[in-house]
Order: C-alpha cells, then structure tokens, then sequence
C-alpha cells in the first residue's frame, strides 16, 4: 500500500505541474506568426483515470493499464468563452479517438474533459478515425467532418490494405454527437475533407481531396470543392479542383485543406498541408491561400513556400518531419490561433492575427515555378531595399 501511495503522489504531483505549466512565447520569428516552447498537449496530458486503474486491490503495482501513444492532430473552436481543441488520440493499441481539451487562453493550460467522444457508428463501424475538422455552421449546428478509415475487403490478403471516407457528426454542445451518413463522391477515396461554414447556392459545401488509394492521390489530387444537396445523407456528384498538386513545389506529392476557412473582407482566409517527397521520405509543411468571397473556386492570392516547416524537436516523432493542422481559432480581436501537430506525435499552438496572415498571403510573391524566377525576386527585394538610405549600411 505504501508503494502504491508513493507511486500515486509522484504521477499526480507530475501531472498538475504539466497541465499548469506556463508558455513561453519564443520571441525569434518571422514576424507572420509567433511559435511556443512547450507543445499544448501530449500523450502526458491525458488524464491519469485513463490511464491507471486506481484501485490498489486490482491493480497493487499501480500499473499504466490503457497507454497513451500520442496526441496530435486536433480540430478547434471558441466555445462559450472557452479554447477548445478536438484532439486526436492514438493508444498504444493504434487505435485513435477523439477528446476535448479545453484552455482559458488558447496557448497553455490544456485540461482534457472528464471522457474521451463516444464516437457513434455506421452500420458498417469505422476500424479508426481521426483528424476532426470542426465547423460552426450557419444552420446553428457545429460538425465534425473526420477521416473513417475500414479495411479493404477487395484485399482481404493485404492486411495493411485500407479505405478511407469522411465521417460526419453534429452537435450542439461537444457532448452529444449523432452520427450522419458518411459523405458519398464519385472521385475514389477521401481524406481531408471539409464543411464550409456558410451555405453555397442554399447547398452544403465541402471541401475534398480525391484520390485513388488510401495513401496515394493518384495522378489527380489536389484540394476540390463540391455541393451537396443535403447534410444528413450528404452526396457530392461533382467536385472542381481549386488547389492542385503542382511539379517541384511544397505541393508535388500531394495537399489538403486544413480546418475551415475564415471568412475576412479580402477573401476567405485557407490553411492548408503540402507533401512533397526527398530522401529522407515524406515532408509536411503549412501554407496559405486566398479564395474570393464570391467563387470559392478562384484562388486569388498563394504564397511561395510554406507557412510552418517543422524545427528542432518537432522534426522527430512516430511520423518524422512532419507538421500537420485540422483546427484553428480567429478570435474576436483579430488574433488567429493555429494549433498544428508535429511529426504525428504532440500538438503546438503558433499565433498570429488575420492582418498578418492577409498581408503575408497578399504580398508574399507566388511560386514562379523556376530558380530563375526565385533569384529574379530576391533581386527586385534588394533593389528596393538599397533605395532606402535609412539601411545603407547593410550594403556596406
């Protein structure tokens, strides 16, 4: 008994020191978006009552019964005053879920609520989901729209061989979730898909990421956009891609839509993943685009490059080299929130504001698509800046 009440004090002193530990804003940036020291939630953060049953007759050596892998990539809102991330949670078993955290003010402070979403099923269950994308739709419902991933029966011999669809749930409270009928297309599989908060012609509408196989797009791919007639049994008969996968750029191998759009008076605001491929194996990075508030199909502003590139200790995890972001908050004074996971094991927070994001979407020049083109504007920016007799120094 002594030995378990030991054991106790040292698990639960360890957690509240981690669940009240302070962020340290990392000063050094670009000027876009600030990043923090400390990832806002980890497999750590998870609570203790589920991990370890706390029972000393059941369990005398105080044992992790139902271990925590990994917390990662999390959908997000502003819920009753509150920073709430819908985080997805992989066990130890491989399997995901989905939890809410919720936090005062958006970058630390994370505490999980008491139980983890029971997610409801289909009739045909999902075998795992995860990467809840969350949209407070203007029919006054909030959804979740994630990945359901189920075997594929067609390779009944390829045990790794796998089908990806996008589930639908609805809410009014984070609580209570029902289940709606996974959303159908005509274009292969999908992943990453996203409802857009307002209607579209009195239709849904969905942001898609057709592709041929579970992992691979294919010889398409690329961020699309359809309607569809109805939420409830949700069907998108044609999809138009309005971001494609493009030769040699962030975006070769393949994109995704991050989390719902924000809406601003230049333009509906994107966040959205790129893939391409090096030695090394597969690298995720953020970027930004601009649509128009009229044709949500017309990208108006694009940025070269990415946004956020993984750095340090985010590089290394279950999926190296990898930042990933389903969920991000624009706040009523302008600032946006963006919580990104990396390398598929923990999740930060970065912040910025939405005249920031639109400046650097609007007047960061796009990918010219050739080192020349590259050179040519480090060119035009040097010009300009030996004009300025206020830095002639720095020529000097």
């Amino acid at each position: 008994m002594t030995d378990f009440t030991n054991r106790f004090q040292v698990l639960k002193t360890s957690y509240k020191q981690l669940i009240q530990q302070k962020n340290e804003l990392i000063n050094e940036g670009n000027g876009i978006y600030n990043r923090y020291k400390n990832p806002v939630l980890t497999a750590a953060h998870t609570p203790l009552f589920w991990r370890y049953d706390l029972n000393p007759e059941t369990n005398p050596f105080l044992m992790e019964r139902i271990g925590i892998n990994a917390v990662f990539n999390a959908g997000a809102i502003k819920f009753n005053g509150k920073y709430l991330v819908v985080a997805r949670v992989e066990g130890n078993d491989r399997k995901s879920f989905f939890a809410v955290a919720e936090s005062n003010n958006g970058i630390d402070n994370f505490k999980f609520w008491e139980k983890p979403v029971l997610l409801p099923e289909t009739d045909d269950p999902d075998i795992n989901v995860y990467d809840m994308r969350l949209t407070n739709h203007e029919d006054g419902w909030i959804y979740g729209v994630f990945c359901t991933e189920r075997k594929d029966k067609s390779k009944l011999e390829d045990t790794s061989a796998a089908v990806a669809a996008a589930g639908i749930v609805r809410t009014k409270d984070l609580k209570s979730w029902k289940r709606l009928s996974d959303l159908i297309s005509y274009s292969g599989q999908q992943r990453n898909v996203v409802l857009h908060p307002e209607f579209v012609d009195g239709k849904y509408a969905f942001y898609t990421r057709p592709q041929d196989g579970f992992i691979d797009t294919g010889s398409g791919g690329g961020i699309a956009f359809g309607l569809s007639e109805s939420i409830e049994h949700a069907e998108v008969k044609e999809e138009k891609i309005l971001d494609p996968k493009i030769y040699h750029t962030i975006k070769e191998v393949k994109n995704g839509q991050g989390p719902a759009p924000i809406k601003t008076d230049k333009g509906w605001l994107h966040l959205a993943h790129g893939v391409r491929n090096t030695a090394a194996g597969l690298r995720y990075v953020l970027y930004v685009f601009l649509t128009d508030l009229q044709d949500l199909t017309k990208v108006i502003y694009q940025s070269a490059g990415h946004l956020i590139a993984p750095i340090g200790e985010e590089r290394v995890g279950d999926v190296s080299n990898v930042v990933f972001s389903n969920g991000w908050i624009a706040d009523e004074d302008g600032r946006v929130f963006i919580y990104y996971a990396s390398s598929d094991t923990r999740l930060h927070v970065a912040t910025s504001t939405i005249e920031k994001l639109l400046d650097y979407v609007m007047n960061t020049e796009a990918d010219g698509l050739r080192s020349n083109t590259s050179v040519k504007n480090i060119y035009s920016i040097i010009d300009k800046n030996k004009q300025l007799d206020e830095f002639e120094e720095l020529f000097n």
